[in-house]
């Protein structure tokens, strides 16, 4: 079975990536980086910002449909196709009326998931 991580570009897009790596040493999974948002290469001269392993974890790489305005569905449509063993997410703190106005991602991820969702809060420093 497979690891789906939503990763983006934000402190908890490198954590739930970071997490994802770490249960997926733990379970012996694959992992698929599902990229919520157009990921830079490190600026590192050969750099490759799409690794095919990491620590022993082999990744693949997917990216919302280009037309969709829904990335948590096509990540969620993502994890039922590959029949995802766990989703790996970021997530923040959002005020109430952030939360009313906007709606949450995570949220709908949650609630609508096939398959156990791993929430994981970036840790900032004080």
């Amino acid at each position: 079975m497979t690891i789906l991580v939503g990763r983006s570009q934000t402190r908890e897009g490198i954590a739930a990536f970071e997490a994802g790596i770490a249960e997926a040493r733990i379970r012996n999974q694959d992992v698929v980086v599902f990229d919520l948002a157009p990921v830079s290469g490190s600026g590192e001269p050969g750099a490759d910002p799409f690794p095919a392993e990491v620590d022993g974890v082999a990744l693949s790489y997917r990216a919302p449909d280009e037309r969709s305005r829904d990335a948590a569905g096509d990540l969620l449509d993502a994890a039922q196709e590959l029949d995802a063993a766990l989703i790996v997410i970021g997530v923040r703190h959002r005020s109430p009326v952030g939360k009313l106005l906007l709606g949450s991602s995570a949220q709908q991820i949650i609630l609508e998931a096939s398959a156990p969702v791993l929430a994981v809060k970036a840790v900032y420093d004080s």
